[in-house]
């Protein structure tokens, strides 16, 4: 009988040991993934105040100032974006989304070198009425965002 006790013993702290070595081995594949994934949002006020390191991947987001949108040689686009405070100055190689324009929100990752945010990928609004929460927010800090139902709401 203490034989079993032994083996049921045994074999429960063998079941709680291989337990633990998957949680810890599911919780560093994780972290692993999300190494690179977890990119956080700056206005352009943040990225001024507190540059970056060239080899930090962030989110920039903000209006595209106007007048400041220029496309060079093949794919390659220049513009500037602003949370009403702070202009960035941003580069883009690749196919801007279809409703990407002047004074209109964006978002952008990439990295901050030497002044200029280079961008790996654009995000724009999705219809005509959509601004980012992120920039939203950027802008109503600075009190350039005005919210357009508001003026519906009080007629």
């Amino acid at each position: 009988m203490s034989g079993l006790k032994n083996l049921k013993k045994k074999r429960r702290i063998q079941i709680i040991i291989i337990t633990l070595v998957a949680v810890v081995l599911a919780g560093g594949l994780i972290g692993f993934g999300f190494r690179d994934g977890i990119n956080f949002y700056r206005d352009p006020s943040d990225v001024i105040a507190e540059p970056p390191q060239p080899t930090e991947t962030f989110r920039l987001g903000g209006l595209v100032v106007e007048g400041t949108l220029v496309r060079g040689e093949s794919e390659e686009i220049t513009f500037s974006v602003s949370d009403g405070a702070e202009v960035i100055p941003v580069t883009y190689t690749g196919i801007l989304p279809d409703l990407f324009g002047e004074n209109q929100g964006m978002i952008g990752t990439g990295k901050y070198i030497n002044g200029v945010f280079e961008a790996s990928e654009i995000l724009a609004k999705h219809d005509e009425e959509y601004m980012p929460k992120e920039v939203m927010d950027s802008l109503k800090e600075t009190g350039v965002y005005v919210d357009p139902n508001a003026a519906e709401a009080s007629n």
